[in-house]
Order: C-alpha cells, then structure tokens, then sequence
C-alpha cells in the first residue's frame, strides 16, 4: 500500500481514465492476508478451514485472487454464492451463512456448500428441499448464541444470529429427524463484539456442545468461531486515546468543537454530563486480525484448569474453521477522490468538495476515523511550501447530510481543485458495501492493481483472473 501511495502518477492516471471516485484492490495482499491467518493456526498445530467473510467486499478481483490460495468462502446471500462459485471457489470451499431465502438454500444444498443453519425452521426447510429435490446430503453446522461458562455466571454476548445453546437438545432431535438429508459436522457462533472474554466463553461452550452431539453416537469434528478478528487502523495507541479525550471535552464545551456543528458520535452533554455512547470502531487495537486470533486460542479453558483453548480443540481432534472479513482485506484496498472545490463556510471552517458521495467512502458508517492521503500536482509545489490545514470533507450530493467526514481532518497541508485524496484501508467494509447511484451520480468504479518487477499493472476488477500475474497461487 505504501509502495502504490508512492505512484502518484499511476495513480493520476488510474482517476483520469475510469474517473472519481475510483476504488482500488492489491489482490496479492489479501493471499498474504491468509498465509498469515494459516501460520497462526499452525503455531497453534490447528486444521481446519478459513472462509473469507464476503460480504466485506464485491471484488471479482480479491474473490478471484482468494480461490487461488485454497481459503474458502463465506456467502451471506444467493448472489454471494453465485459470485463465488464464477470465481472459481469449488462448493466444499464455500460455506452458507447468515438470514437465507429459498433460492439461497436450494443453490447451497444442489451445489454442494456447507450450511450453517441459524435454528429449527431453517433446518427444516433445508430438509424439505433435499427430499423434494432429491439432492444429496447437505453438510451442515448448528449456528448456537447464550453460552453460560461453568462455575461463575458469566454469560457470552447474545446475537439475533443462532439458536440459544440452551435448545441443543431439541435441535439434535431435529438433526435425527433429517439424518438421511443433512450431515452434521459441527456447531459454530457469531459475536459481534471485539471482547476476547467473552469468545472464550463461546468457544468452550462449543466444545461442550460437540460432547452432547457425540454422545447422541455422531461424529462432529469442527468449531466455527466466526469472524471479528478486527483491524489496527492507527499505529499508536496514544493517539486514539487522546483524540477521544479530546472529544469528549468537545462535547461538554470544554474546548474548541472538532466536529462539524459538534456531533459527537453518540456522545451528548446533559446538565454538564456526557451521557451516551462513544458509536465509533476502535481504531487502535492492541491485537487484531491474526494476532487476535492467537490471543483467543492462548486464553485459558476453565473446564481444563486454565490451559489454552486451543489445547481444549486439539486434544478432541477438531478443525478450526474462522470466518474473517475486515481482517482478511486489511491493506488490501484504497478509494481515490478528485477535489473538486475548496471554500470557507459562514464560520471559518474550510471545506473541501469532492467528486464522490459519503456512501462511496464509507468510513464513518462504519465507525472508521481515517485521515486521507493527499495526493498533489505531481511534485510542482515546493515541500513545506504550504502550512498544514483542518479541512471538513463533503461530497456531492444535494444533503446537508453527505458529508465525508463529520469531523475536522487536519492535512499536511489545503488541497486545492485537482488534487486526489487516497482513503487508505477502505477493503474492509468502507468501499462500497453502502454505494448507491442517488441523484444519478456514479458509484465508484473498481481496478485491480499488481506489482510486476519495479512497475504497476492495473485491469478492471472484473477482468482480473491470477493468472495475469507471475505468481498466481499460494
């Protein structure tokens, strides 16, 4: 990413020819993203499977480049599971997930994925439509939220996703019902939380469900432990630290506003009290991606006297399977803006108009505070020629509400009409899984870049394949 930031030329090049915004994917760095994730599971002397959460992004390219390496894929919907059969992912590397339709359920069982079945009545359907379908047994996993860790009352984050672990019973009685249309293979959970604690808790509660299962004379062999590993968007944590600080005596009047019109994120001052909650991703995490991965799997089993967890998998000779999305496109992706207008409101504040809408970046939606790159006239302004400079971002639809940023971004310098900013790191959720075409403005294209010796190459994302490249698998 820092090498691309370098190419401002290519860069240039890239706007001029498929226009602003543009977004642009490093395929290779996602397989570097799973040789990363594997090495964790090997330190750990852990098998098993890890599916790329597609839903993080629509690239052809990243899909492509993906069922090069032999990580699998996790598709939420009937259009993810085409995609990513056209991409390459044979159906025992792609796994069903999330709320299902019909159509969803007949492709995943006549293709051949694994389901992971949220709970009794989409078991049933899923049985149904094998014995109308006469199709073959369909692999599945049971999706379980509300563990309870043994001795202290401690419970694991509830989910709207899964069944609670508390009707495992009636669930395997289920499983019996369809023995001759589905396979159980294991259990899994979902947690939209980023508290180690709390995954510990879900992950042991696996295990222990994977006991009831053997006992009832079946032959689970794999955990899911979902997605969530997270990414380090800022390298110092101090800086995280104070900015919220900071923030939070923005709200209370304490210190000059950092917010447009003073929005707090979920923060509001009451009777001199801040009151609510801070709705924004932590941008500096002390492990994320595969180090989180290894910190779960370090921590300790209360059921087997504080050893790790992941001695508690292997011991019962079970798979791993993971579902990252965020983590696995960390770096992987930047989305271009050409400024289009830069000027003062009524109040002083500098603001810069883009040739993109805030849906195209959508950092802030979710929860990303993310300083752009300004990217210059190809060097014709002496450095340090111009002082550094707070600026809010907006984009161009006829809202008050399309801003880029609801904060005040301090660059190192004012752009001006013609410079490019680069939102770095926007694979991960940010690039276009909220674009829209409102008020007939274009959504942002998509290009596919890779190194080839001292050079970059570049094709649109869905003309990308891996065997454009030297090195097309890993």
């Amino acid at each position: 990413m820092a090498a691309l930031l370098r190419a401002e030329d290519f860069l240039r090049g890239l706007v001029d020819a498929l226009g602003s915004p543009l977004n642009v994917v490093l395929p290779d760095q996602i397989a570097d993203n799973v040789t990363a994730f594997r090495a964790m599971y090997a330190k750990h002397r852990l098998g098993g499977q890890i599916w790329f959460a597609h839903k993080t992004n629509r690239s052809a390219a990243l899909m492509r480049r993906l069922a090069a390496t032999g990580a699998g894929a996790d598709v939420a919907s009937l259009g993810e599971l085409q995609h990513a059969l056209g991409a390459g992912f044979t159906p025992d590397r792609i796994m069903a997930t999330g709320p299902k339709t019909p159509e969803f359920l007949w492709l995943a069982a006549r293709t051949g994925a694994t389901v992971h079945v949220d709970g009794r009545a989409e078991l049933d359907d899923l049985a149904e439509l094998v014995r109308v379908y006469a199709l073959p047994r369909v692999r599945i996993l049971l999706r379980l939220s509300a563990f309870e860790a043994p001795g202290a009352r401690v419970l694991s984050r509830t989910s709207r996703f899964g069944s609670p672990a508390g009707e495992l019973d009636g669930l395997l009685k289920a499983v019996a019902e369809h023995h001759q249309a589905v396979d159980l293979i294991g259990v899994g959970f979902h947690l939209d939380t980023t508290s180690v604690a709390e995954k510990a808790v879900a992950l042991e509660g696996s295990v222990r469900a994977l006991d009831a299962v053997r006992e009832r004379g079946l032959r689970p062999r794999v955990v899911d432990i979902g997605g969530g590993f997270g990414v380090n968007y800022l390298a110092r944590r101090e800086q995280w630290e104070r900015y919220t600080t900071e923030l939070t005596k923005a709200v209370l009047g304490q210190r000059p506003e950092l917010t447009w019109r003073g929005h707090g994120y979920g923060l509001r001052a009451e009777a001199g009290t801040v009151r609510g909650a801070l709705g924004l991703y932590p941008a500096y995490r002390p492990a994320a991606g595969e180090e989180y991965l290894d910190e779960l799997l370090s921590a300790p089993a209360s059921s087997l006297g504080g050893r790790p967890l992941s001695a508690l998998l292997l011991e019962n000779l079970y798979d791993l399977y993971t579902e990252p999305g965020r983590a696995l496109a960390d770096q992987c992706g930047l989305t271009l803006a050409r400024v289009l207008e830069v000027r003062r409101t009524e109040r002083g504040d500098h603001l810069v108009r883009l040739a993109a809408k805030a849906d195209d970046i959508g950092l802030e939606d979710h929860g990303v505070l993310m300083d752009p790159v300004v990217l210059g006239d190809g060097g014709t302004r002496p450095a340090g020629s111009d002082p550094a400079a707070g600026v809010y971002l907006a984009g161009g639809l006829c809202l008050e509400a399309d801003l880029i940023s609801r904060r005040k971004v301090h660059l190192p310098r004012l752009p001006v009409p013609g410079d490019l900013l680069g939102f770095v790191n926007t694979a991960g959720y940010c690039m276009d899984f909220q674009a829209s075409r409102a008020q007939q403005l274009p959504a942002a294209r998509k290009a596919a870049v890779w190194r080839d010796g001292e050079s970059w190459r570049w094709c649109l994302d869905e003309q990308y394949w891996p065997t454009l490249c030297r090195e097309g698998s890993a």
